[in-house]
């Protein structure tokens, strides 16, 4: 069976940009017979709020999008100790002291000598007396995952042939100072638990995933398919923001346009089909092929559903 997800933050309205992923990965679900999981990823306790959680719930359930099951990561936390406790004892996490000001001193000194923001490992020469040290002095560590440095392959289902060069790339933080955890680390821990196959998500997302292919193989899960659909930009042709409240569900629920029209536009735009209204979501379903999605940035104007 497939089984997909919806990760969303909830520390905002969803735009459509947003509810175009909810939507593609629903309609795989539905074309393949598999499973929708709405995954809320809210491990940033300081910007989460249950308001938010609850607008997405209201805009989910008013496009249409009917979740098999609903997981909260806050929730989840046992698991991620244990996932972690498995990578330190294995040395693949591994205690960082830097403050935020240290490490900032140090790509600007990277970058004067024309050098990539990449974190040195430095932590990794220090002594077990150092790190004493430190923690006697006050400093609590974030703790990073520890990169193969190499290529990362994988056949996208919408990119094509991709490869990271995970040499290029800082060691991701995946514990915070204060012991609370990072969306790149608990995504995955979720992901083999909850036996995602698909990943369908922004390409933004290209490099996480090289990452993440990492993380997953050091705890020993499968690696799922990975598509990476191109972004929706608004009709000035900027890009959509939650914190802005750009092009917001809620707010072109609140204007009263059709739910359809709005699921119809979302999945067909940036496809090779043409654009118009579908009676439901079968005709979506039975038309859909991630195949059909184009790389170039989608333009969304919402003058066009008037």
């Amino acid at each position: 069976m497939t089984v997909l997800r919806f990760a969303p933050s909830p520390t905002g309205r969803i735009h459509i940009g947003n509810a175009r992923t909810a939507i593609l990965n629903w309609l795989l679900a539905k074309k393949t017979g598999g499973q929708f999981i709405l995954r809320y990823d809210d491990t940033d306790t300081a910007r989460s709020k249950a308001e938010y959680a609850e607008s997405i719930a209201i805009d989910l359930d008013w496009l249409g999008i009917k979740p098999d099951r609903i997981e909260w990561q806050s929730k989840r936390i046992g698991k991620y100790d244990a996932s972690a406790e498995k990578l330190k004892a294995n040395g693949l996490l591994y205690p960082c002291y830097e403050t935020a000001d240290e490490l900032d001193r140090k790509r600007k000194r990277q970058a004067l000598k024309n050098l990539p923001p990449v974190y040195d490992r430095s932590a990794l020469k220090l002594t077990a007396e150092e790190r004493a040290k430190l923690e006697a002095g006050g400093r609590k560590p974030h703790w990073r995952f520890k990169l193969d440095q190499k290529q990362v392959e994988w056949r996208d289902l919408i990119r094509g042939q991709v490869h990271v060069d995970t040499g290029s790339q800082s060691d991701p933080v995946c514990i915070r100072e204060d012991g609370t955890y990072l969306y790149t680390f608990c995504s995955v821990v979720d992901d083999i638990e909850f036996g995602i196959t698909h990943v369908i998500r922004g390409e933004d997302h290209v490099v996480n995933t090289a990452v993440q292919t990492e993380i997953t193989a050091a705890l020993g899960g499968a690696v799922p398919a990975y598509g990476h659909h191109s972004w929706l930009v608004g009709a000035d042709g900027k890009g959509l923001s939650k914190r802005l409240g750009s092009l917001s569900i809620s707010a072109m629920r609140e204007e009263g346009l059709e739910a359809m029209a709005v699921v119809s536009h979302a999945a067909l735009l940036g496809t090779s089909d043409a654009i118009h209204p579908c009676a439901d979501y079968k005709e979506l379903v039975d038309g859909f092929d991630l195949a059909k999605l184009a790389r170039a940035p989608a333009r969304f104007d919402e003058a066009e559903l008037r």
